[in-house]
């Protein structure tokens, strides 16, 4: 019998696709390997590191940031499930996971930096490492907020017949979850994870050039070259800090988010199949290869020995009735315990500030944090206004999708501190106050959870409907009250509110511009807290990280929570 001929079946298939999938798997696991290296080697935290600018540094930079943006969305996509899982499924914990997110999306990432650095570095001494977990932990606090919220809402407006499959089948709760929740939210998990990945870029500066209590670290990475070469006024170098961003966005989005885009389109909740749909080269790849059906193979057992794990958790078989009266006293017992300790807190918080600074330390921040709503409410009305009717648009035409997600991709992901000489530049031709300016600057970071929010929105409106509207002949403005607005909503609600986090966190790199020796301050919160966070002033930083958390969460309470309501009980498809 020939060597061949003994081969198992399913090997005898293979082909020059399953060869190139396999070599790219294997570079892609050489090259972790490599660049994971260098996380672990000796550092000394006493000294300033002065980054090399040399452009031949480049690609080992873009490869150790690319390390983190990915360890970092893997940590977010895990904390999205368990937190945004909790908040909807406890209508107790609900009441403080929900505020207790507001505020931490509203928390900047430089307020992180100074608890992270302070906390890695003594956990991993004398080990780079520790400097690696902490930028890795400033990133994921720029990704994981958005995840959140997004699914937190799949999880909360789950179609009725879905719910009732899951109920009718008699499925455990981990088979709900796997096999009826993550599906259900899949589309909006992976372009707001998109989208969270663009913010991640947006601080890759402040997350790799550090400077806490007047110590400066740095770690090896495009977004601390790029602060770097901005430093020193370097043109040049700032160019070819753009030009490897750019590389790097288009690289990551033709391999890995396509892909992901175009795969999530069989989650979509329809009954007609749309006449077209996303493709995606590499996804094209991978479904003509052998590689993944035997890596489901060979994972099965595992997923079986979950599974029989999980049943642990229980079934699907919540009451649809509950009994009044012990909810309520369960209500009074948790508000007791959970209020008590966040009053505790307070109190020992206004302690530590009254010792050091007395209580009027909060006077400057809640008037300039009235600055920095004005431009935060300017920013979502205008981005609404520009960014909702486009994301329908891209939304509705897969053939656009694929032009246009790239170059949404790059703009999203383009951290404004690379555009810093430029602003100055502009700021001091044209005589425009930084006042005005920064507002400009943190659209840059925040316009984008709006756009993308409403492109998932829109390509999650089932086909079969879009198409009865053209057999009714439903256009215009009709169309757009009768179908979009309302199979948007949802999508729009969560992009709002993480584009106002997002706006606020974004104050604190766009209220202080700096090229060279120039730097423009503007009139702000975020100006107040970057300050503090530069001269290690722990007091001034936490009264301004509470002024912002408290606007954030009134804006929040006021408006953004009545428009989730609004949009369970009647935009839900």
């Amino acid at each position: 019998m020939p060597p061949t001929a003994r081969l198992p079946r399913r090997l005898s298939g293979f082909s020059w696709v399953d060869a190139a999938v396999a070599a790219a798997v294997l570079v892609t696991l050489y090259g972790v390997l490599r660049v994971g290296h260098g996380t672990t080697i000796a550092f000394n935290t006493h000294q300033n590191v002065r980054v090399d600018t040399d452009p031949a540094r480049l690609p080992y930079d873009a490869a150790r940031s690319l390390l983190r943006m990915f360890a970092a969305l893997a940590l977010s996509i895990v904390f999205t499930f368990v937190y945004a899982y909790a908040a909807a499924k406890s209508r107790r914990l609900e009441r403080i996971l929900l505020p207790a997110l507001d505020i931490l999306q509203s928390v900047p990432v430089l307020g992180f930096l100074t608890v992270a650095v302070t906390g890695f570095v003594a956990l991993f001494p004398g080990s780079m490492l520790g400097l690696e977990c902490a930028a890795i932990f400033a990133i994921f606090t720029s990704q994981a907020w958005n995840m959140t919220f997004g699914f937190y809402y799949a999880l909360t407006s789950l179609p009725r017949e879905l719910d009732e499959l899951s109920r009718s089948f008699g499925f455990t709760r981990w088979m709900r979850f796997w096999k009826v929740e993550v599906p259900a939210g899949m589309i909006g998990l992976v372009w707001n994870g998109m989208m969270s990945f663009g913010g991640g870029w947006f601080f890759l500066v402040a997350s790799e050039a550090i400077s806490v209590d007047n110590q400066r670290y740095a770690l090896p990475g495009v977004g601390s070259y790029a602060g770097a070469a901005i430093a020193d006024g370097d043109l040049g170098k700032v160019g070819w800090a753009i030009l490897a961003m750019a590389i790097m966005v288009i690289g990551v989005n033709f391999l890995f988010w396509r892909p992901l885009t175009a795969w999530a389109e069989k989650f979509k909740n329809e009954q007609s199949e749309a006449s077209e749909v996303q493709r995606s080269v590499v996804l094209d790849v991978l479904r003509r290869s052998h590689w993944p059906q035997l890596l489901g193979r060979v994972l099965r057992p595992v997923g079986h020995g979950l599974s029989r794990a999980a049943r642990v958790f229980g079934r699907d078989d919540r009451p649809l009735i509950v009994d009044r009266t012990r909810q309520r006293a369960g209500d009074v017992v948790f508000t007791l315990v959970a209020g008590g300790l966040i009053i505790w807190g307070l109190i020992d918080l206004g302690r530590y500030l009254y010792d050091r600074t007395g209580l009027g330390v909060f006077d400057e921040p809640l008037l300039l944090g009235l600055a920095t709503l004005a431009r935060v409410v300017v920013l979502v009305a205008l981005a609404t206004v520009v960014w909702v009717p486009i994301g329908v648009r891209i939304g509705f035409s897969p053939r656009l999708t694929r032009i246009a997600q790239p170059v949404v991709q790059v703009l999203a992901s383009f951290p404004a501190n690379f555009l810093f000489p430029l602003a100055v530049w502009f700021f001091l031709k044209t005589g425009l106050s930084i006042d005005v300016g920064g507002t400009l600057l943190m659209a840059l970071g925040a316009q984008w959870y709006i756009l993308f929010n409403t492109i998932a929105g829109a390509m999650a409106i089932p086909s079969d409907l879009r198409e009865a509207m053209d057999d009714l002949g439903v256009t215009g403005w009709q169309r757009w009250r009768r179908l979009i607005i309302p199979g948007i909503f949802p999508s729009y609600v969560t992009g709002g509110i993480t584009a106002s986090g997002g706006a606020w966190n974004a104050s604190i790199v766009s209220e202080v511009v700096t090229f060279g020796g120039t730097t423009l301050t503007a009139t702000g919160l975020g100006a107040y807290i970057a300050k503090a966070t530069e001269h290690g002033d722990h007091p001034h930083l936490i009264a301004g990280v509470a002024v912002m958390s408290l606007y954030v969460v009134g804006l929040n309470r006021l408006l953004w929570r009545r428009l989730y309501r609004l949009a369970e009980t009647r935009f839900s498809l």
